[in-house]
């Protein structure tokens, strides 16, 4: 493994390594992290041109062609504490969300915005209605993998902080469809950002989300992983395509709560408003319905 030459040269990453390829970005850098902290800072991210055994939420394979992608992950290491994880595939996902949007070209017929609670769509961008999506496309989505918790300060962790036991380490995967032409997109309801019109490369990407990723996560760890008090809620709520719509949710044991998503908790979970009770939604799918 070696530095990502090609990419760009003010990087916000402390450290960038590159690789040919990779079964997944998440799991060889989980491993590398666990294995040597040190070499490892909070901010450290490790990209592949190509990766084949990707895997997404629920253990859902994501394979890309070689050069197509961003397929990358990102080393978070925080003081806030591990109940508070649920925010940061949303602090992630809004990055992510800001930095696409910042490629595209003005006169692009669609926005970028959120979905709960990992997921990255371009609004309207397709043609036809697709079931539990409409006419929105997947853009990006994210995949957070906590680190096991290790007694007292990590090495290699932000200088100067002091960190706990319960204290959030994780590897944070980012894939976003970059030069992917329409047709080689893998399911109806993807997208890429070439198809919408940028022709920015996987550098480029992981440059602007980056870039828009650390001033979100020093808001963050500045409120002590308080979404109210580093405003961050508003900010997610503000850009989360979500909320305001009529879902129904899958969860790992079978359906879930169904009803309108009315907003995000404290803790980032999803607010579903249902007859006769609002249920709030850890982890899951979520899937538009019609009225």
């Amino acid at each position: 493994m070696g530095p990502w030459l090609g990419g760009p040269v003010d990087t916000p990453f402390s450290r960038v390594v590159r690789v040919d390829r990779a079964g997944s970005t998440n799991a060889d850098l989980r491993a590398a992290a666990l294995a040597d902290p040190a070499a490892w800072p909070h901010g450290s991210v490790l990209v592949a041109d190509h990766q084949d055994a990707g895997r997404g939420r629920s253990g859902r394979s994501w394979v890309t062609p070689p050069g197509t992608a961003l397929t990358a992950s990102v080393l978070v290491r925080s003081r806030v504490r591990a109940q508070q994880l649920g925010w940061l595939p949303l602090l992630t996902g809004l990055a992510v969300q800001r930095g696409c949007a910042g490629l595209l070209p003005g006169v692009a017929p669609v926005s970028v915005r959120l979905k709960w609670p990992n997921d990255v769509l371009a609004v309207g961008a397709g043609e036809t209605d697709v079931d539990g999506w409409g006419r929105d496309r997947k853009l990006a989505g994210i995949l957070v993998e906590a680190l096991p918790p290790r007694p007292g300060r990590d090495t290699g962790e932000t200088t100067g902080a002091t960190h706990t036991a319960d204290a959030v380490s994780a590897v944070v995967g980012i894939g976003v469809n970059v030069a992917q032409e329409p047709a080689d997109l893998p399911v109806p309801w993807a997208t890429s950002l070439r198809a919408l019109g940028c022709d920015a490369g996987p550098a480029q990407v992981l440059s602007a989300v980056g870039g828009e990723l650390f001033p979100l996560l020093e808001r963050w760890e500045a409120a002590d992983g308080d979404a109210d008090a580093s405003e961050l809620r508003g900010d997610v709520s503000a850009a989360c395509v979500t909320l305001g719509a009529e879902v129904r949710t899958e969860l790992p044991a079978g359906p879930g709560p169904a009803g309108r998503a009315i907003g995000l908790d404290a803790d980032g979970r999803l607010l579903v408003e249902q007859e006769d009770e609002v249920a709030a939604v850890a982890a899951g799918d979520v899937l538009r319905v019609r009225r």
